[in-house]
Order: structure tokens, then sequence, then C-alpha cells
């Protein structure tokens, strides 16, 4: 471990679950109730936005409610405590990182944010978001959730590839690998000679050239406390 290290952190839903926010995998869960077709597409808000808002409305209010488990405390410190540099990337639209005391990327979006389809402003939102909810920029009812949908491009896809060039470590962690560009994002790593490691459930695919295999909040306190050489 040394300051000219670099690691790249992507998480998935795996991060989340064990803090209650159920993945679309999930059954019983919000995302159960629905097919991801009718309300997690740009096709789905044209075709029925008070759905898709209701849904976007009861996830915020259940993530407004969740508490950082030990594997999102474990990331900050991380972030915090390394010499080198750590950049988190996470396909969460939760908030529970920042909670946490971490600084992620959201490539997905994020559920406390809002967006403007008209004059395309972003701004912090809580609460519930309907159809005549204005834009405080343009003043236009033309709002939806700050979440990229399937079929969508992921956010700040630019600096993450930058940053996945310049990693010296790469790590998956509770993520599918099943949904492309990040899927893609640890033979990228490897193609450039960082190192890759999976931490998860189960093993996802043979790329890469370590694992630890169990919940979040068991691996993740103990893989940050051998970076950190405590």
């Amino acid at each position: 471990m040394s300051e000219h290290d670099k690691i790249v952190i992507l998480t998935g839903a795996g991060l989340s679950a064990e803090s209650g926010l159920s993945t679309f995998r999930d059954e019983g869960g919000l995302w159960a109730q629905h097919r991801i077709e009718d309300v997690a597409t740009p096709d789905a808000f044209s075709k029925d936005p008070a759905l898709v808002l209701d849904f976007y409305n009861k996830r915020r209010a259940q993530a407004a409610a969740a508490h950082p488990n030990a594997a999102h405390y474990a990331l900050a410190d991380l972030q915090q405590n390394h010499p080198g540099e750590v950049i988190l990337i996470t396909q969460n639209v939760d908030d529970l990182l920042e909670k946490a005391g971490a600084q992620p990327i959201h490539m997905h979006g994020a559920l406390a944010s809002a967006l403007c389809f008209h004059c395309e402003n972003r701004w912090a939102f809580t609460g519930d978001m309907h159809q005549t909810t204005p834009c405080p920029a343009c003043g236009r009812q033309t709002v939806r959730p700050d979440i990229v949908w399937f079929g969508e491009m992921p956010y700040c896809m630019d600096d993450i590839l930058t940053h996945l060039e310049t990693c010296t470590l790469f790590a998956s962690i509770g993520t599918s690998g099943r949904v492309y560009p990040a899927a893609g994002f640890a033979q990228l790593a490897q193609d450039i000679g960082a190192q890759t490691i999976e931490l998860n459930m189960e093993a996802t695919s043979p790329q890469f050239h370590a694992r630890r295999i169990g919940p979040a909040t068991d691996t993740l306190p103990k893989w940050v406390s051998d970076l950190l050489q405590r």
C-alpha cells in the first residue's frame, strides 16, 4: 500500500441490501411488484408518468429511512485513510455511502435528485414528486427522477473510464456483473495491468484475480482492514 496506489471500486445493490433496500432481482421488494419495462425506461415514463413517479416516490422514501451498514462505513474509512487515491463508483441510487462519509460517483443517478427534462436543471429533492412539480429554474412542470433508466447512458462515463485506465486495483462489490457498461469494468482494468477482486455473495465471472465470498458487512470491513494494514 502506497500513495501511488489508485483503487477504483464499483458498488452495486448488494452493498445496500443489508440496509433493507431491495434489488430488482429480490422477491417481495418494490421491484417485484412491477416489470422493469413499466417503471425504469424512458418509454415507461412517456406512457404512464404517474405510475413511474409513484414507484420512485416509494423508493425515495425507503432510501431516506435507511441507514448505512458496516460495508458503507468501511468504504468511507478506506477512502478517507488510504494514502493513495480511492475512487468509489456506485450503481446504487441511494445516498447511504454519503451518509457514511464517502464521496461516490453516482453513475446511475440519485433518488435524492430531480431532473428537468426541458432545461436539464438538476437539484436536490426530497419527498414526493408529481407531474405538477415545477422546475425551480424554468418553472415548467417537466420534472422526472434524476435516474439513469435502462436504455440511457450512465453518468460520468468519461471520468470513470479515465479512472479505470489509471488504477492499480479494481474491486467489484455486490454487483451482478450483468449490466453494461459496468459489467466490462473488470476487463478494462485487467487490460491495463491492474489487479482485480470481487466481493460478493457468489462468483459472477472468471475475470477476477481474487474474490471474497459472503455478505458485504462481513467481507468489506475485513478487506479494508487488510488494505489499511490494521
